[in-house]
Order: structure tokens, then sequence, then C-alpha cells
């Protein structure tokens, strides 16, 4: 019977203590402003963020999916054409299928690495066609897609206009080759969800891009589409804004990133250290920020049951595959004719363990220990 504290899966509570005085500062400063929406908190976060990407535009918008949402749909406006089809993976959780969803694009599911859980680039090309109109590279577990070789890769079977959308929603300051993720696709995403490596106290996302274009028309889709207040230029436009405390939140919590992805990646080199049974660890590469540390187990529910009993919190992320939702499963997709094997395995066999700042040295020594204890069944 275990009888030690439970250590979480997050909490939040030890991040706002540590940064308490500097948050609460900055909370009464956008209170106290009177500009509550559209005030100086978010401008200066949005000029910041961009900064620290290397890009020209940052759009602060209410949600990633969102961000999603309305980088799709200037993509799908500026190209102007039948190109219908969005490449993506199946095992991030949904969120570029619903954006595609809301939009009306078709999403083309491809397989993924098995080592890096992250997009295949070759299966990128084999599924290329007049109707592509992105690809998005998501940036999964804090890893980076090599989003400058997928580029090559485009350019070289001749699809080079079609589009590259970073989704970094768990990529918070990665980098590929020392190029921050964010800044090598023409359009990026951001999530600004509490428990991101840079969270927000609610929601928050961004648009950032360094096209001058993309950048004007997701300005308007985020206000109604207005071309001047309230007069309507361009459709399909929607009401999608950051508050100014999550915007004050965010402009503390920048400044420290660096230090705490430094912290996440100690936690998962600790973790990976430790000589496992029938335990592997995704590889999210040099420049990973370990969103989360995911380890797969032919025995994931046995694992899952041993580190609850051991006082551990586990998750799955991610235990369905968008092309496996039922919601779905009568609207318009794509999938290659070999399916998606390494995608299927991923989804039967990962565990997300606790990786946050504020885990401390006894937590993450029982965790250890725990993955050192397992037997593999």
């Amino acid at each position: 019977m275990h009888t030690e504290e439970f250590i979480p899966f997050n909490d939040l509570g030890r991040l706002y203590s540590r940064f308490q005085s500097e948050l609460e500062t900055a909370l009464l400063g956008a209170s106290r402003s009177g500009w509550w929406l559209n005030g100086n908190f978010g401008k200066t976060f949005a000029e910041n963020f961009a900064n620290f990407l290397g890009v020209s535009h940052c759009l602060n918008v209410a949600n990633g999916t969102d961000a999603l949402e309305l980088s799709l749909r200037a993509l799908s406006q500026i190209r102007g054409s039948d190109a219908n089809e969005v490449i993506t993976v199946a095992n991030a959780g949904g969120y570029t299928t619903t954006a595609c969803r809301q939009v009306g694009l078709t999403p083309v599911y491809v397989d993924i690495n098995p080592d890096s859980h992250l997009i295949e680039l070759d299966a990128v090309i084999a599924e290329l066609n007049d109707r592509s109109l992105a690809v998005v590279a998501t940036h999964l577990y804090g890893g980076a897609v090599d989003v400058i070789a997928l580029k090559a890769k485009l350019q070289e079977a001749g699809f080079g206009h079609v589009y590259i959308l970073e989704d970094c929603a768990q990529s918070h300051g990665a980098t590929i080759n020392r190029t921050m993720t964010g800044s090598m696709g023409d359009v990026a995403t951001f999530s600004f969800y509490p428990t991101k490596n840079l969270g927000a106290m609610g929601d928050g996302g961004a648009v950032v891009t360094s096209d001058p274009e993309i950048a004007t028309l997701v300005k308007r889709l985020q206000q109604y589409g207005w071309h001047s207040k309230y007069a309507i230029g361009t459709p399909g436009g929607r009401n999608s804004r950051m508050d100014e405390l999550q915007a004050a939140t965010l402009s503390v919590l920048l400044s420290k990133l660096p230090s705490l992805n430094a912290e996440r990646i100690r936690i998962k080199k600790r973790y990976s250290d430790v000589s496992t049974n029938g335990i592997t660890f995704v590889n999210g590469g040099e420049g990973s920020v370990a969103h989360l540390v995911v380890v797969v187990s032919d025995n994931r529910d046995g694992l899952k049951k041993f580190l609850t009993a051991k006082g551990i919190s586990t998750e799955i992320h991610y235990p369905i595959l968008d092309s496996s939702q039922v919601g779905w499963s009568e609207l318009p997709s794509r999938k290659p004719r070999h399916g998606l094997p390494f995608s299927e395995t991923a989804a039967r066999n990962i565990l997300s363990l606790p990786c946050f700042p504020g885990l401390t040295d006894e937590e993450i020594n029982r965790v250890c220990s725990a993955l050192a204890e397992w037997r593999g069944s």
C-alpha cells in the first residue's frame, strides 16, 4: 500500500509561488491600467515574443486552436485555388484536424518517425498533389521537426509553393540546428495553455510570421474581418483576442523560459539515465525542451498501474488517433494506402511521466527508482 504523498503530473501552484511577487505586480498593473483588452501589456508581449523567436510579427489570439484555424484560413484565402488538403499527423491530439474542420479543409494523415514520434518527412512528400495547401509540422512533446529539411524536400519535389505551418504548442524555446521553432516555416502557431512550457493563467495563443501578407490577413480575420472599424472587408472573420492579464503573466514568464526549459531537460535526463526494462524514451532531438517526457512500453497499461501504485501520476498523450475519432468518421480525410502503422503502435504504447518546473529532487528520485524497479510485466 502506497503511503507517500502522490506525485502530481503537474502543479502550477509551485510555479506561481516561485514567481509570486513578479506575477502579482504585473497582474495588478494590468488591472489598474484600465485596458483589460487591447492594451500595452498585450502589445509589449507580442513585440518581445516576436523578438525572442526572431520573426517580424506576433498576433495575440484567444488560444492555440484559434491560432491554427486563423492561420489555415489565411493561407487558404491567399492561395485562392482548389488547394484544400492539409498534410498532418494523427497522433497530436486533434487540434489541427479541429482547425481544418472549421475552415473546410481536408486533413491528410501521414505516419510518424518511430523514434521521435514527429512527422515523417518522406511520408509528406509521398502524399503531395495539386490539392495540397499546407503541411503542418507539429513539434510534439518538446521535440522539433526539421523544417529546413522539409522545406528543401518540398522544393526538390516541385512543391515549394505548399505552405509550412509550424504548430509550436509544445515547443516554446525548442530549436533545430540552433534555429528557433516558430521561425522556419511560413507561419507558426502557439498555445499558452497553463501547462505549456510558456503558459498563461488561462487560455491564450499567438500566430507568428515574417510574411506581411499572412500577418495582415490574420489580423483582419481575428477581428471580424474588419478593414477599418466596423467595416468588414474580408469574409470568414471572427473574434479572437488575448486579454491583458494573460499577456501580463506571459511577459513575466517569457524571461524565465530558458531556465524553466533547462529544468525540464534536466528532469528528462535523470529519468532517461535510469537503466530500465522494456521502456524506451521518445527522442525529441538535440534542441528538445521536454514539454512532456513520453516513454514507450509494450505493456503500457501495466506500467501505468505500477507507477500509480508507487504514487506517481501519469497521462497518455494521446490515446486516440485523429483518424480513429468516431465523431469525425463520416467527414472527409485521407491517409496512405499502407495506413499509419507507427502512429497506431505509438497510441497503444505511450505513457507520459511527470515533468514540470518545481518537481522536487525527492520526487524525481522516486520516479527514477520506480522506473529502475519496473520489470516490464
